[in-house]
């Protein structure tokens, strides 16, 4: 762990090695687990205000989910999350075929809203867990992600420069900057 501005960063995102494999898991982290993606405050509001524009992306099920739940909900741990249809699918994903794909980012794709997703899907597989004086940044390990983990080696792409953009989203250009030298400077024995 090393410490970047307010930000306590696990090196596991500089060391381990991952690129999505969506060929592989058809995006099981949109359909697997027991809980909706992690959400800010101010998403919450975001997902209210788009939700009209998003909805003709959705599936049937995902929009029922959707007007029964909310555009989000209070989970089980009291976090803000997207809600699940039947405690499984996330209601905002959709199938290309039998892959997940996310229809806020298809909304977004097709120049219809200008949010891309929730910053914690974008930035999938590091979790942020903000604390009153800082964010703890980590590298979230899930058995299904084993194809993005080897093809990551195939290619030798670390994790955070396969969420390069997400990271930038989250904590600004400089940060990233800073990240990068620390990358450097770990790699070369510093």
């Amino acid at each position: 762990m090393f410490q970047l501005g307010k930000t306590i960063v696990s090196e596991d995102i500089l060391e381990k090695d991952f690129v999505c494999n969506l060929s592989a898991c058809h995006g099981a982290c949109c359909v697997d687990g027991d809980a909706g993606a992690p959400l800010t405050q101010e998403e919450t509001k975001i997902l209210e205000e788009i939700y009209p524009k998003v909805k003709p992306f959705l599936r049937p099920e995902g929009i029922e989910a959707i007007e029964k739940l909310g555009t989000w909900v209070v989970g089980t741990d009291q976090d803000l999350e997207t809600p699940l249809i039947d405690n499984k699918d996330c209601a905002y994903v959709i199938f290309d075929g039998k892959t997940a794909l996310c229809g806020i980012e298809q909304a977004y794709n097709q120049g219809i809203i200008n949010w891309k997703k929730p910053v914690s899907c974008h930035l999938y597989p590091i979790r942020v867990k903000d604390f009153s004086e800082f964010s703890a940044v980590n590298y979230d390990r899930w058995d299904i992600c084993n194809p993005a983990c080897t093809l990551g080696k195939e290619l030798e792409v670390p994790v955070y420069k396969f969420v390069k953009e997400a990271l930038i989203r989250k904590f600004g250009q400089d940060w990233y900057t800073e990240l990068e030298k620390v990358a450097e400077d770990l790699k070369n024995g510093k």
